[in-house]
């Protein structure tokens, strides 16, 4: 009976191989929440353990569904950061640089000191680079070094295979090890908490304002609503109320049990009954003018929604908010409508008289749907909040990452390539800066993003857990642990030199920045995982990007220099 049912087991894996791979991310996810102190492995690394442990069915899933789920992730990874990255490009950026290229070198002369010491050939040298320093790409570049040697046919066959060896045996702690220096080692260098440095990062690139998260709001709402019962003659109409007590508008009147228009030459009365809508000071500031205020009569309370609109009208463009706000056309347009918040690159601009509009700026209004139409046809385009992902533009932006991925340049014989994951990174960014300045396309819901960035990210590491985990397990059985050994050493080294050429000589200060930037050096994208995981926001996302991208050019021309060195 139990023979029969591993035999029914093994057969149903190997048809679908998928339960594997959401096996592996269930008790991935479940390990990776156990907390032992202060440490604490997360999800990523957990599941990469499982896929692991699971290699032994020796089932594998296709190497074209780790390539899918890591272009998810990384697409969504880099339009998530785009508007952000584009404007943070400049001299500052030099230490993302250097950091970079302080990586590439270190890990270099790591691998060629090592492979020196304990007489590893070239294949191995170079599959030891790959998998301690989590880059993929550096196998193609080294093998294809290898062909310019002249070597055999079976010596040349040989040191390719070495060059998959080392990597496989290596490349598990290669990802785990840099989750571990970045999550873990770096705040503990920097003295410094990355949840507490991402928030005060947050509140630095948001210029002091705060983001409610899902179900959050103020407890004194900026904008609220009151019933008033006029109690004295005020021989005023509506429209001179409203200008002399400004931030308020009068949206709906009762006179004698009886709702009226409340229109601007309407002249209130004695017992009228008005519903004041409008910023909190000016509505007490009102009180003492106005009357006594109630609690609640029939048929008074109306809907207010707030809207985004994306400023389109040249006219109000390059002029302040003092005179925009002062001008003839919008004292007529402006009843009932309230300035909430103005947007620029994914940024909050502060409220202040200075502030001039750009096209594409997304402005926040509140307001009830009748005064809301009025003023969206004059300012712009609503931008509509929808569950629904414009798959047209996001799969064309995945699409145009995987042919940047294609391209490789040549230079002195040394194949420069972004690769698939570098090449969906570029684009994401681009779609997602273009996607800041015309909010009316691309839509996609934050929940979205976050199931891409999360699912990819954990299934790509379990399919390369699924595929290489059985062939280092056996490998390290024959050739015993050295090699692993070897490849920790590759793996913590040139991070933990990195970091204090960081602090001290960089200039570092933020821990969950700094994060951001070593985990992209290295190319780790499960650590990078992990660093946004523990901050709880994307601020360390730009300097990710930046040196990401970095990694990806310098990382893999250590292959030829592998092959040329060791």
């Amino acid at each position: 009976m139990l023979h029969w049912l591993s035999n029914w087991i093994m057969e149903g894996i190997k048809h679908s191989p998928e339960i594997l791979l959401f096996l592996s991310l269930s008790l991935g996810y479940l390990i990776g929440g156990i907390r032992v102190g202060k440490f604490q492995l997360g999800g990523v690394a957990g599941s990469l353990l499982v896929a692991v442990a699971l290699s032994v069915f020796g089932v594998t899933i296709d190497a074209g569904v780790k390539a899918i789920l890591f272009a998810l992730f990384i697409y969504a990874v880099g339009y998530e950061s785009g508007p952000q990255f584009f404007r943070s490009l400049g001299v500052k950026t030099l230490r993302e640089i250097f950091l970079a290229l302080f990586i590439a070198v270190a890990g270099l002369m790591t691998v060629i000191v090592l492979a020196k010491l304990f007489h590893l050939d070239k294949g191995l040298a170079a599959g030891l680079a790959a998998g301690g320093l989590t880059q993929s790409a550096i196998m193609g570049t080294a093998s294809d070094a290898l062909t310019q040697l002249g070597l055999s046919g079976d010596e040349l066959r040989r040191l390719q295979a070495n060059v998959t060896i080392g990597y496989a045996v290596t490349y598990i702690f290669g990802s785990l090890g840099a989750i571990i220096v970045c999550v873990n080692i770096l705040p503990k260098i920097m003295g410094k908490d990355i949840r507490d440095d991402a928030m005060q990062a947050q509140a630095e690139q948001l210029h002091g304002s705060i983001i409610l998260g899902n179900n959050q709001n103020f407890a004194l709402s900026e904008i609220s609503g009151r019933l008033y019962r006029i109690t004295h003659q005020i021989n005023q109409t509506i429209s001179q109320i409203e200008y002399a007590i400004n931030g308020i508008s009068v949206e709906r009147i009762k006179r004698n049990n009886k709702i009226i228009e409340a229109t601007p030459d309407t002249t209130l009365k004695i017992n009228d009954i008005i519903l004041i809508v409008g910023h909190r000071n000016a509505i007490i500031h009102a009180a003492d003018q106005l009357g006594t205020e109630i609690s609640t009569t029939n048929g008074m309370d109306i809907i207010m929604n707030t809207q985004d609109v994306e400023m389109r009208n040249s006219h109000y463009v390059g002029k302040s908010l003092t005179q925009i706000l002062s001008s003839d056309e919008v004292m007529k347009l402006k009843h009932g409508i309230y300035l909430i918040a103005i947007h620029r690159d994914g940024q909050p601009l502060p409220l202040n008289s200075d502030v001039q509009l750009k096209l594409g700026d997304v402005v926040t209004i509140y307001g009830s749907d009748s005064d809301l139409k009025r003023v969206i046809d004059k300012i712009g385009a609503p931008i509509t909040k929808s569950e629904k992902t414009d798959w047209i533009f996001h799969g064309l932006g995945v699409v145009v990452g995987l042919v940047i991925g294609l391209i490789v340049i040549r230079i002195a014989n040394i194949p420069i390539t972004l690769g698939a994951g570098g090449g969906a990174l570029l684009s994401g960014l681009l779609f997602g800066w273009y996607r800041s300045r015309h909010q009316t396309r691309g839509n996609i819901p934050t929940g979205a993003v976050q199931l891409l960035k999360d699912f990819g990210l954990a299934g790509f590491v379990v399919v390369v857990g699924l595929s290489s985990g059985l062939e280092a397990i056996n490998t390290i059985r024959e050739q015993g642990i050295s090699l692993f050994l070897i490849g920790i050493v590759v793996t913590l080294l040139p991070m933990i030199l990195a970091i204090y050429f960081g602090k001290y000589i960089l200039g570092y200060k933020n821990s969950a920045i700094f994060a951001g930037a070593l985990s992209g050096a290295r190319s780790a994208n499960p650590a990078f995982g992990e660093v946004l995981n523990k901050a709880g926001n994307a601020s360390p996302t730009n300097s990710f990007a930046i040196t990401y991208a970095l990694a990806n050019v310098f990382l893999t021309l250590l292959g030829p220099l592998v092959i040329a060195f060791a």
